[in-house]
Order: structure tokens, then sequence, then C-alpha cells
């Protein structure tokens, strides 16, 4: 056994009893805050609930009725389209703040370029030809091709044995997710990191079309699936499973020199915006069943 695949293989392992013990942490830790689970909605209920019947709330129905009601509806914990639709609005446009805040950074400033340069710095002692080809494989997971036939197999699953409100929504998020990267490539044409591998790519480099769709459309099939599953357990396996492919994915991308670690972030972005587009989609179809 060469020096090289021993350092591959061992670099591996570490990162597989890693994901194992990260997963353990991280279940232990949910299961100790289940007494917040457990109150925290009625915690909010309460809260909302005095909101709406103070002095304010009633100065401002007797004053302004329409701009009373609709609060009231924004603010509602007992439906999605109230409180719940509100706060996934805010996330999506806080998402979309931060985004925006990445491209003006990339293109006044050389911080972030200097970021760049010190994360990849890190990388590259990790590249061998054994786990070049791992994660070469790996991100594959992320590319429009396996995308779509992912979304076509999960549609199909969907509409055979329902429920089929997602369906609709999945492919919101493969559609928007790769209608904005591919806007986003072309309208900034940020130049592609010098290659050092054969792995080689035609397009512009931001936003990360592989880390964009991962995060989009996995994360939003992975949402259908544990939507409907009682067992904690099994929700948080489901979730972990999923993220970890993402981070994969994302990682797989600067592991091989074909974007910045910036592209990857603002494309983990560009999916967290168009996940919660599909998931609020989802919840107002799932309400109107």
């Amino acid at each position: 056994m060469t020096a090289s695949l021993f350092e591959s293989l061992l670099a591996l392992a570490v990162l597989v009893v890693v994901l194992a013990a990260l997963r353990v942490l991280l279940w232990h830790a949910l299961r100790g805050l289940g007494l917040a689970w457990a109150y925290g909605p009625d915690a909010v209920r309460q809260g909302a609930t005095r909101l709406r019947a103070d002095y304010l709330g009633n100065w401002l129905s007797g004053r302004f009725p329409r701009a009373a009601r609709f609060l009231r509806n924004r603010t509602d914990p007992l439906v999605f389209t109230g409180l719940p639709l509100t706060l996934v609005a805010c996330a999506a446009f806080y998402a979309l703040f931060l985004f925006a805040g990445l491209v003006e950074e990339l293109i006044e400033s050389e911080e972030i370029r200097t970021a760049d340069a010190l994360l990849v710095s890190w990388v590259d002692p990790l590249r061998t030809g054994t786990l070049v080809a791992i994660f070469g494989w790996i991100t594959d997971l992320g590319s429009m091709p396996t995308l779509t036939a992912a979304a076509f197999v999960a549609s199909a699953f969907l509409l055979a044995h329902g429920p089929r409100r997602y369906v609709a929504p999945l492919w919101l998020t493969v559609i928007g997710s790769q209608i904005t990267t591919f806007s986003g490539k072309f309208i900034l044409a940020r130049p592609r990191p010098d290659f050092i591998l054969d792995v080689t790519v035609a397009t512009p480099s931001f936003p990360s079309g592989h880390t964009t769709g991962a995060m989009a459309v996995y994360s939003m099939i992975a949402y259908a699936v544990l939507r409907d599953i009682d067992s904690p357990r099994a929700r948080f396996d489901v979730a972990y499973g999923t993220a970890v492919l993402i981070a994969l994915v994302s990682f797989s991308r600067v592991f091989l020199g074909v974007h910045h670690p910036s592209d990857v972030a603002a494309g983990l972005l560009v999916g967290l915006f168009w996940l919660l587009a599909g998931i609020a989609l989802a919840e107002i179809r799932r309400l109107r069943e």
C-alpha cells in the first residue's frame, strides 16, 4: 500500500468517525431540548394571543382595522399562513439579503478573495489521487442530470403513492435554483479558479450550481419524506443524512478546485431561498387539501 493511498484511507476513516460521533452528539442534544419542543408552541401561542389582545392591538383595530386584520392573520401561530409563513418569508429574504451582500463584497472587496485563498490553502494538502477520485464521484451527485433524475424519481413515487402536494414544490426548487444560478453565473461572469486537477468546467464560477441544486432539491425531497414521519429518530436521521450529503457535495467543489469557497457559500444561500419557497408552497397546498 502506497503512502498516499494509506493517507487517503486514514482521512476517510477519520471523516466517518467524526460524522458518526457528530450524529450521536446532535441526537442527544436534540433530546435534551425535548422540554422546549414540548412547551415552545404553547408559549408562542400564548404570547401571540396576549400581543393581539393588548392595548396597542385594540387601538390599532379601532383606527386601522384592515392593517390590524392583516397583522393578526400574519401572526396567527395556529395556521401555516400565519406566523409560520411569516417566519419562512423572513428567513428567505434574510438569505437573499446575505447573498446580495456577498455579491457586493465579491465585486468591491479583496477580503472575499483573501478568505477564499486561505481556505483553499487548507484544502490543498488533502488532494491525493484516491480522495480526488472519491470526491469526483460525490460531486456528480450535485450535477444537473443527477438532480433532475432524482426529482423525476421522487415525483414518480409521490404521484404513485402520495402525497402529491410535494411534486409542484419540488420542481419549483429544481427550476428556480437552476435559473437563479445560471443567471448569476453569466451576469457576474466570475472566472473559475486556476484548474490544478483534470477536472475542468466551461461555465463561469459564481455561484456554485452543484451546491445550489443539492441544497434546494435534496432538502426538498427530505422535507417531503420527514414531514409525514411520526418517529423523531427517523426524522432526525433523514435530516442529518441529507445535511451530510449536501456538505460533501459542497466541499467537493472546493476540493476539486472548480469553485472558490465563496461560490459555494453563495450556492447554499440561493438553495436555501428556493427550499423555503418550496416549503411555503407545499404547506399552502397542504392547507387547501
